[in-house]
């Protein structure tokens, strides 16, 4: 999968744009990705993405960075031995597309602030 546009509030994956927050997966993209606290990311809003078994997570906290990943979320992905990158969407961007079939990876973007 390759993410060929991001921009505040839209993204392109694959030639379909989402307007909504997204989960990337291997092989398929989940929109509207949604927060049980909206700003702030709990273990179980990633239940999918963990489902995939996958060895990296990267987080997009949003155009700003407004999503907050509390320490006990980063704890409990790395009790799991999931490597964690967090950063601002359009960083988060970047990477996965680099990283993209290298290892399995599953996004978590938060698409707006």
């Amino acid at each position: 999968m390759a993410i060929t546009h991001y921009s505040f509030g839209r993204i392109v994956i694959d030639g379909e744009e989402y307007s909504r927050d997204v989960i990337i997966l291997p092989g398929r993209v989940e929109s509207p990705w949604r927060r049980r606290h909206g700003h702030v990311l709990a273990p179980e809003d990633l239940t999918t993405g963990l489902q995939a078994d996958p060895a990296v997570i990267i987080i997009g906290t949003g155009y700003s960075g407004a999503m907050q990943v509390p320490d006990a979320t980063l704890a409990f992905l790395k009790a799991q031995e999931i490597e964690v990158l967090v950063v601002k969407t359009e960083k988060a961007v970047e990477v996965f597309n680099q990283a993209a079939g290298q290892r399995r990876i599953v996004a978590a973007l938060h698409l707006t602030c």
